[in-house]
């Protein structure tokens, strides 16, 4: 029998599991992809998932850096 048919070409996805969408650029601060993207990823040929994976490196100055949140250290009063 052969493992043929479990072979896929397919580019795979940029996720790294940080899953927060920058409120102002809309991009997730993980990979880089718009909530567009990632929702039409399984659906998208791989000559689309390219054309993205090749923009994600000119987005992260985007969000990079800009992410507001945590506990902020509190002043002595």
């Amino acid at each position: 029998m052969s493992d043929d048919v479990w072979r896929r070409d397919e580019i795979e996805s940029p996720c790294v599991q940080v899953c927060v969408v920058h409120p102002d650029a809309r991009l997730c601060i993980g990979c880089y992809r718009s909530i567009d993207e990632i929702r039409e990823w399984s659906a998208m040929d791989p000559s689309q998932r390219r054309r993205i994976m090749s923009q994600l490196e000119t987005r992260a100055p985007l969000v990079k850096g800009q992410r507001k949140g945590g506990r902020r250290r509190k002043t002595p009063s």
